[in-house]
């Protein structure tokens, strides 16, 4: 809410929606006094596996081992059709969140359409694996837990053919939208 206040009222004073987190995050464990509870409720292990996610992505980027890899492929990375196909298909290897982390800084100043296609691609992109979205790991992991499985195999066989009917509505929509 202060960040649309200060930007509303345009106010040179930037806050980044980490420390938004962090600010709204405080209260609770300075004051309450279950906060040690509320610590040791935290899924630590996800949150480090997130954090272990953008620490990877950021040293493949630095290394420059994607973009030689992206300039093999001779694709215009910045098209609709292959922003939304290469962020569908590869977040099946790196999961949706990662690819995203990956990909915004391949489109040096992305339009509206671009980042549209990007978030329709990585999105849909956890309904054709398990792996597809980062989500889905974490709920099999908690079901898991409770003693419910999902397996891969069970899921794909679902998802797969959903996530091609998701992915032809989006394409449906941006020729609608965009034409």
């Amino acid at each position: 809410m202060l960040k649309i206040i200060l930007a509303n009222m345009q106010r040179p004073i930037q806050i980044e929606l980490s420390q938004i987190a962090i600010i709204a995050a405080l209260p609770p464990i300075l004051f309450s006094s279950t906060r040690l509870r509320l610590l040791k409720s935290v899924d630590w292990s996800t949150l480090v596996f997130f954090a272990a996610l953008f620490i990877l992505m950021a040293s493949v980027w630095k290394t420059g081992f994607m973009q030689h890899w992206v300039n093999d492929l001779h694709i215009d990375l910045t098209s609709v059709p292959a922003i939304m196909i290469l962020s569908a298909i590869l977040s099946q290897l790196i999961s949706n969140v990662p690819l995203v982390a990956l990909y915004l800084p391949m489109l040096a100043n992305p339009d509206v359409q671009s980042l549209m296609a990007l978030a329709a691609g990585s999105t849909i992109a956890g309904n054709f694996l398990i792996l597809g979205a980062a989500s889905n790991v974490i709920i099999i992991q908690n079901a898991e837990k409770r003693g419910a499985t999902l397996g891969f195999f069970e899921f794909a066989r679902i998802g797969i053919p959903l996530g091609f009917f998701n992915l032809l509505i989006y394409w449906a929509w941006f020729c609608y939208m965009y034409s």
